[in-house]
């Protein structure tokens, strides 16, 4: 189901992705190793019910399926509350803390260290330090947070070499995004187009969802200096797609389509494929919506976007994801698993899940060098501890022998 979109909004973004994603192509399929083991738990997804029928716009882009091949290895423990990874492309990367506003730097020879904490952060519930990016020129550090009276986006020169890295003083970039104790979003990344994708959460109050004067329950869009590109959706807005609960995860495809995780209620999480203006629903539905009653909401719903995948609550809540090759990954924390999705053509795969209660809740999932891929644990703050938690492991990629 589609709404009507706004103008031509994202005709002059889409020519951009796609020629970015171009030249991406090639690189995400790199570092393959050859065809590797299943998965270590059932592969089996979930009951009938809780898929979508897998059909996706977009022409198929050929990329490599990929899975885990294996355990994972520990690269970092003890940490405390971590919520996002980047990886710096040499075996360092960057993490941030939760509850304590840190940001860490893990070195390429393995030891962490501290190399700046985030100013103004007010911890609390679900809140505090949360997601981070790198600028497209990788000279600049960007943080999602909460702050007294709102969560906003800072970004502070990246400054000095590897194993010395620290932050520089900070800029404001956005402000005004509704905190809560819990449903703050927070989760950043740049795109093919060079601009600066935000999530949000509706902050417990349903309403703002809706409501494109509110910065919550959104993805929001701005220029690396927190500018309205020319091109939103909403005319000055930063809107780019609104009806969400809260959303944790984006990441693009090889073609440029924008992929998005997003925490249900009660009953569905979902897999989204983002529109520019589209309207995703919440609250007057939870995944695909059903028409049993005339006149109620969901029968009112052909102005909103269906999830692609949904899954039971219990079986995700997911949080980052990544796309590496063909392949879709998904963190999950609640469901305490990694669930793989193809992405590699316009028909949609059937979930896959890997490591179904052996690693705890997962937070983040993001491409690693040399083929790999990289998982953020998160037991520390809700959850069963394991000795050494909560941490950053690393796992190889195969070929997958699926497609």
């Amino acid at each position: 189901m589609r709404q009507a979109r706004p103008g031509t909004a994202t005709a002059r973004a889409a020519a951009r992705f796609l020629g970015a994603a171009l030249a991406l192509a090639a690189l995400v399929v790199t570092g393959c190793a050859p065809a590797g083991s299943g998965p270590t738990s059932d592969p089996n997804p979930t009951d009938p019910s809780s898929t979508v029928p897998p059909t996706a716009p977009s022409a198929p882009n050929g990329a490599q399926l990929l899975q885990p091949a294996g355990a994972p290895r520990d690269l970092a423990t003890r940490l405390e509350v971590p919520w996002s990874v980047i990886s710096l492309g040499d075996g360092a990367a960057l993490m941030s803390e939760r509850d304590t506003a840190r940001v860490l730097e893990l070195t390429a020879s393995g030891d962490v260290r501290e190399a700046g904490v985030v100013a103004g952060v007010q911890a609390g519930g679900e809140g505090g330090l949360l997601g981070i990016a790198l600028s497209p020129l990788g000279d600049e550090l960007y943080a999602y947070f909460t702050a007294v009276d709102d969560n906003r986006v800072m970004r502070m020169p990246l400054l000095g070499e590897s194993g010395e890295r620290s932050l520089g003083a900070p800029t404001l970039v956005l402000k005004g995004i509704p905190k809560a104790g819990n449903h703050n979003g927070g989760r950043l990344a740049f795109g093919h187009d060079g601009m600066l994708y935000i999530t949000t959460g509706d902050a417990g109050s349903t309403e703002h969802a809706q409501n494109l004067d509110s910065l919550g329950g959104k993805i929001l869009r701005v220029t690396p200096e927190g500018r309205v590109p020319d091109d939103n959706p909403f005319g000055h807005s930063p809107v780019f797609s609104y009806g969400h609960r809260n959303v944790q995860g984006i990441a693009w495809d090889s073609t440029g389509r924008l992929w998005a995780s997003e925490f249900g209620q009660n009953t569905w999480d979902e897999l989204n494929l983002i529109e520019a203006g589209g309207n995703y629903g919440w609250p007057a539905v939870e995944g695909r919506a059903e028409c049993a009653e005339p006149g109620s909401p969901a029968c009112e719903s052909a102005r909103f976007i269906d999830p692609v995948l949904q899954w039971r609550t219990d079986q995700a809540s997911p949080s980052g994801i990544a796309v590496i090759g063909g392949t879709l990954f998904i963190a999950s924390l609640r469901g305490e698993r990694l669930w793989t999705v193809d992405v590699s053509g316009s028909a949609i795969g059937e979930p896959r899940e890997w490591y179904r209660g052996e690693y705890g809740r997962l937070r983040d999932a993001v491409a690693g060098p040399g083929g790999t891929l990289w998982l953020l644990t998160n037991n520390t703050a809700r959850g069963t501890p394991r000795q050494g938690d909560d941490r950053l492991m690393e796992v190889r990629l195969d070929v997958s022998g699926r497609g």
